[in-house]
């Protein structure tokens, strides 16, 4: 028996429990992280190999920041593996958590460490919990001040005797769109995942007598089980109930075991329609730990409902934010008629079950994340106070990430003052929030408000900056699609508007008919880069005629906006094109940073274009978007507004940011966040990836006895957030970042700069 005393003890490692761990101790709590596995990263590790998901996969500029972000960022630079939806998640992975860790100051961390029992000093407060080593005949009694239950399964509320959870709640309970009429002990299933390679010559299968049977092509085909990428994956191979998901997970696991052979066999040696493709693959790994979705929910002090992500609700407490649509598996999973709802719809990403489903941007409560029942408790991760249909939307490992980092620092803040967990969301929600930002994240209903941070209160300037002109269409046919270009329903291209005057816009479009078409256009004022209403009241409207046959035709529009016809400089405006088949609206060569697109789905809902994140377009007079004042606009993300300096793409590099103070100021750190790493999901970028818009050698100076002095260089960056204690304090009235080289980009560019005197560092 070994005893071990903490400030906050995180119990479960995966991506929620490793964030809520690190962010607790970078906030300078004594914390403890236990984990039952020899590996952190849960159902991402190479154990189970999910790839991360979350906003970013429905909603541009919409990607995770903070310590998830810190982390994929650098698994992508040192990582040769591509990662593909799920299956190729390597030990890379693994080892950029465990170093992380390892570099953490105030963290402990206990791995292949299960927790066995809970025991409690009074009835509402935990005192220690008892955590048993594998292979090493070790208990330990680990007390603390704060308990967060990052297990998944909920297994500390449960032993501290927490209200919880598990099953559907029925329609009537909540009146919620996606609940069953009756309420059910029905989970989602968990999933076994399993990875293929190219041997490059025949590589015969022949499965074992008792996996299982699959001969029936409807049971792939026509119930959304498709084989589709040879390489492995299917999160399809899923099973839950019958089995429960936590007392028959052994089970659960065989069964799995079975089917991924017997699916595989499917593929290799029955399927006509993989059969070839299939030829020279073998398997070359199978998972043993099965990624689960769903068990224990723990009563909070805030139960989400299905309305709030739907609805988008706003809560004084929100401490993170989720994106994925409602994805709500079906109960049984492989033994179910059909598989997931849009999964055996194809994906179509306009039917009625995706426009139901699809939310988000939403934020997320800190009251969510406090136990009810129990006084010193906390939960991140798929156990939060969640009904069943909201859970479809938050348990993606993006979302409990931030739920994560989010509850470390709550935890960390109730300490250093002094206050219950309980009260965090009425008495301390202020500071969790502005130390989230702080610290990378992004909050979509806070800015940046801290007192402290004096470049909040200087002037800047820069060397130059760029102006928003337009960008030509991509026509390179390997690098395009034509059929993701037709208008076959509205598309939107979001415009930074700068100026007074809007003049001119075009669009580039080609005619596939032999006849002229017309195209009814619109441009309407949004308040952010997410909103998609379409219902809105337009600015100018026009019906545009494209010429018979026509390709890749500029056409003009003399839209003659002012402030005066309701333009409003700084802000954004979208460029609607509504439905014509006939036409397609070209997709840009490149991307113009902080101007996305997305086409409707219906229901007045749209989505992020995958096939590219700009539409071509030109525009008059060019807008002067990107000045160097964004980057203390207080959002460090393209949001209301670019909230992006960059500079003139013409001018070479070096380029500078500054800074100027009316006084002198006393500064010890200066913190930086740069664009990049944004625009896609995890999976979309490529082994060794370093963001070309980010700079990647740049230097701090500060003015002093009439010269500019060096106080500060980074040489090879590639990180977003970076933040830059200086050696010593320096007094000064002026302050400047000079980019001298980016990854790739002819711009330099800042999304947000912070400076701190020396006592806050």
């Amino acid at each position: 028996m070994r005893q071990e005393r903490y400030d906050v003890v995180v119990c479960g490692g995966g991506l929620a429990g490793f964030c809520a761990a690190v962010a607790s101790a970078r906030q300078g709590a004594r914390t403890c992280l236990v984990q039952d596995r020899p590996v952190f990263g849960g159902n991402s590790s190479s154990e189970v190999r999910v790839t991360p998901h979350g906003a970013a996969a429905f909603h541009v500029y919409a990607r995770e920041t903070g310590i998830i972000s810190e982390l994929l960022i650098e698994e992508r630079a040192h990582n040769h593996e591509v990662i593909f939806e799920n299956g190729w998640t390597n030990s890379v992975w693994d080892m950029t958590m465990y170093d992380l860790a390892m570099r953490t100051p105030n963290l402990t961390f206990h791995l292949n460490t299960s927790i066995v029992d809970v025991r409690k000093s009074a009835e509402r407060r935990i005192e220690a919990v008892i955590g048993l080593v594998a292979n090493a005949e070790t208990t330990l009694e680990l007390s603390g001040d704060i308990f967060i239950d990052c297990t998944g399964d909920g297994l500390v509320a449960d032993h501290a005797g927490c209200e919880w959870h598990m099953g559907s709640e029925g329609r009537e309970e909540y009146d919620e769109p996606h609940a069953p009429l009756q309420a059910s002990g029905d989970v989602m299933g968990s999933s076994l995942l399993f990875k293929t390679m190219d041997t490059g010559a025949p590589a015969p299968f022949e499965a074992p007598e008792w996996a299982a049977k699959l001969d029936n092509p409807d049971f792939f085909y026509k119930q959304g089980r498709r084989p589709n990428d040879m390489r492995g994956g299917y999160w399809w191979i899923e099973i839950g109930v019958p089995w429960h998901t936590i007392r028959e997970n052994e089970d659960i696991r065989h069964q799995l075991t079975r089917y991924v052979l017997g699916v595989w066999d499917w593929i290799k040696n029955k399927d006509p329609q993989t059969k070839e493709l299939a030829a020279h693959h073998a398997i070359d790994w199978i998972g043993q730990v099965p990624g689960k979705r769903e068990s224990r929910r723990i009563q909070g002090l805030y139960l989400m409902t299905e309305h709030d992500p739907q609805n988008r609700t706003v809560f004084e407490d929100e401490i993170a934010y989720g994106g994925w649509f409602l994805d709500l598996h079906t109960p049984g999973g492989l033994l179910a008629p059909t598989s997931e709802h849009a999964s055996s719809e194809g994906y179509d990403e306009t039917s009625s079950y995706m426009v139901k489903s699809y939310c988000g941007p939403y934020g997320i409560p800190l009251r969510s994340t406090i136990a009810r029942d129990v006084d010193n408790l906390m939960m991140a991760g798929r156990n939060i106070s969640v009904t069943h249909a909201a859970l479809g939307t938050v348990r993606v490992m993006g979302t409990t990430a931030l739920i994560g980092q989010a509850v470390g620092t709550s935890a960390a803040i109730a300490l250093k003052r002094g206050i219950a967990v309980q009260d965090l969301p009425t008495e301390a929600v202020r500071d969790v929030q502005q130390i989230l930002l702080r610290d990378g994240c992004f909050l979509p209903n806070s800015v940046n408000e801290d007192e402290r941070d004096l470049a909040r209160t200087a002037r800047l300037s820069a060397s130059s900056e760029a102006a928003v002109v337009g960008i030509n269409p991509e026509t390179d046919t390997a690098r395009r699609d034509p059929a993701s270009e037709c208008l076959r329903q509205r598309k939107g291209q979001w415009l930074a508007i700068a100026e007074e005057a809007l003049d001119r816009v075009s669009v580039c479009l080609s005619n596939l008919s032999d006849e002229e078409q017309t195209v009814d256009a619109c441009i309407v004022p949004v308040d952010h880069i997410w909103d998609y209403r379409t219902e809105l009241q337009p600015l100018a409207a026009v019906k545009l005629k494209v010429k018979p046959g026509a390709a890749f035709e500029w056409i003009d529009w003399d839209v003659r906006l002012t402030s005066a016809s309701g333009l409003k400089p700084g802000s954004y405006v979208r460029l609607d094109l509504l439905s014509n088949p006939n036409v397609n609206w070209h997709v840009a060569s490149g991307v113009v940073p902080a101007h996305t697109c997305a086409y409707e789905m219906g229901g007045g809902k749209m989505r992020r274009d995958w096939n590219g994140p700009t539409r071509s377009f030109r525009i008059e007079p060019p807008q002067h978007c990107f000045g160097p004042e964004q980057a203390v606009s207080g959002v460090a993300r393209p949001h209301h507004y670019t909230n992006l300096w960059r500079s003139d793409p013409a001018e070479l590099l070096s380029q500078w940011l500054e800074l100027t103070w009316e006084q002198t100021q006393s500064i010890g750190c200066v913190e930086l966040s740069f664009p990049g790493h944004l625009l896609w999901e995890y999976r979309g970028y490529a082994p060794f990836y370093r963001d070309p818009q980010c700079p990647k050698d740049y230097r701090i100076e500060a003015w002093a006895d009439g010269e500019w002095t060096e106080v500060a260089a980074v040489r090879g960056n590639y990180q977003r957030h970076c933040r830059h204690k200086l050696e010593r304090p320096i007094e000064t009235a002026k302050l400047r970042v000079v980019v001298e080289a980016t990854n790739g980009d002819p711009s330099a560019a800042i999304y947000e700069i912070r400076c701190y005197p020396p006592q806050d560092e």
